[in-house]
C-alpha cells in the first residue's frame, strides 16, 4: 500500500537532531519521511544536486519546513558569491525547496525556532536599520523567508517550538485534522451523488407529470391513454434501472476510472456475448481505454466479475462465466490479486 511521502526541508548541521527525530516520528505514523541525508532523494549526474531535491520536493505529498538560524546554501543557478555580508539577498537551497513544493500546492507546513521568531518581530520593527546585529541567525534573508511564507492567503500553517515535543504535538493534531477534513469531503460527495440521483429522478416525474397535463387538456383516447401510461411507466422503470447501474463498482471503476461513456458501458454490457467481447466492444468505441487492463481484471478477479454480472441482472440477461481454460487456480494466481486490488482501490 501506498504510503503518503513528507519531505522535511531544513538546514542540515543546526538542526539535523530535529531532522532524525522528526524522521521516527513520521515513520511511527506510517508515512514515509523523505530526508537528503538518508539517501531518500535520487540524484541525476547531468542535472546540480539540488534540482533533484526541488524534484522531490515537488512530488512529495506533504511538505515540512523547519526554520532555524542558518539561512543555507546558495542555490545552483547563478554564480555564488563568497563571504556574503548579513544583508545580502540570495535565495538558498531551502527556500527554493519550499517554492517547489509550494508551486504544486502541496500542503505545507512550517516550524520556527522561538528565538528566530522573536528576533523576527525586532526585524519588522526595524527593517531600514542595518545597525543591528542579530543573535540567533546568520543572514536577513531567514526574516524575509518568514516574511514570505506569513504573507501568504492560504497553505501556510506556522509554529513556533523550542523543544522536539512542540513539533510532535503540533503536527499529530495537524495531520488528524486534515484526515478528518479528507473525510467529511469524501462523504460529502457521497451525499451531493445521492442528491444528484434523486434530483434526475424528480425531473424524470415532472416530465411525466407534464405529459399526462397535456394529455388530460387534449381529452386522448382512453385506448392512446393507456399506451401513454405505459410508455412513462417504462422510462421511469429504465430511469430507475440506469441510476442502479451507476451506483455498481464495475460500472463506476468503466465510466469513472476509465472515463468510458455510460452509453457505450450500457451498449457494449447489453451486446457482450463474453468478457472478451465485451472489452471488444469497448475499444471499438475508445481507442484510448487500456482494454488488456479491463479484461485481465474481469480474468483474475471474482469481485470484478461479481459486479459486471451485477448489471446484467439488472439489465435482465443472463450472467457470463469465465471459460474453463481462463478459470484461476483454487490458490488464485498474482494477476489475480492484483486485479482484485485495483477494484477494490478504485
Amino acid at each position: 500500500m501506498a504510503k503518503p511521502r513528507v519531505f522535511v526541508s531544513s538546514t542540515y548541521y543546526d538542526l539535523k537532531h530535529v531532522r532524525s527525530s522528526l524522521d521516527l516520528f513520521i515513520e511511527s505514523l506510517g508515512f514515509e519521511p523523505v530526508l537528503s541525508e538518508k539517501g531518500d532523494i535520487a540524484f541525476t549526474p547531468d542535472t546540480p544536486l539540488d534540482e533533484s531535491c526541488y524534484r522531490e520536493a515537488s512530488s512529495a505529498d506533504i511538505f515540512v519546513l523547519i526554520i532555524g538560524g542558518r539561512y543555507g546554501t546558495e542555490a545552483s543557478g547563478k554564480q555564488k558569491t563568497p563571504n556574503r555580508t548579513f544583508f545580502d539577498r540570495y535565495e538558498s537551497i531551502t527556500k527554493k525547496e519550499y517554492d517547489s513544493a509550494l508551486a504544486r500546492d502541496i500542503p505545507v507546513y512550517v516550524l520556527v525556532e522561538n528565538n528566530v521568531y522573536s528576533e523576527y518581530q525586532t526585524y519588522l520593527r526595524n527593517k531600514d536599520s542595518k545597525d543591528i546585529t542579530y543573535a540567533h541567525v546568520d543572514s536577513v534573508n531567514v526574516f524575509r523567508l518568514i516574511e514570505e511564507i506569513l504573507s501568504k492567503p492560504r497553505n501556510n500553517p506556522t509554529h513556533t517550538f523550542e523543544r522536539f515535543s512542540d513539533i510532535e504535538t503540533w503536527l499529530r493534531e495537524q495531520w488528524a485534522g486534515l484526515f478528518r477534513e479528507l473525510l467529511q469531503r469524501q462523504s460529502q460527495q457521497q451525499q451531493l451523488s445521492a442528491l444528484g440521483a434523486q434530483v434526475t429522478e424528480l425531473r424524470a416525474i415532472n416530465e411525466t407529470l407534464r405529459k399526462y397535463l397535456e394529455a388530460v387538456m387534449k381529452g386522448i383516447t382512453p385506448a392512446d391513454s393507456n399506451r401513454l401510461i405505459q410508455s412513462e411507466q417504462r422510462r421511469l422503470q429504465e430511469l430507475e434501472r440506469n441510476e442502479r447501474i451507476k451506483a455498481n463498482d464495475w460500472c463506476l471503476y468503466v465510466t469513472k476510472g476509465l472515463r468510458v461513456p455510460f452509453e457505450y458501458f450500457l451498449d457494449s454490457m447489453t451486446k457482450a456475448g463474453s468478457f472478451s467481447d465485451f472489452t471488444k466492444r469497448i475499444e471499438a468505441r475508445d481507442k484510448s481505454v487500456a482494454v488488456r487492463d479491463l479484461l485481465r481484471t474481469l480474468e483474475g478477479s471474482d469481485i470484478a466479475r461479481r459486479d459486471f454480472n451485477g448489471v446484467r441482472k439488472l439489465l435482465g440477461l443472463q450472467p457470463l462465466r469465465l471459460p474453463k481454460s481462463k478459470k484461476p487456480n483454487s490458490e488464485g494466481s498474482a494477476g489475480e490479486k492484483q486485479a482484485s486490488n485495483v477494484i477494490e482501490k478504485k
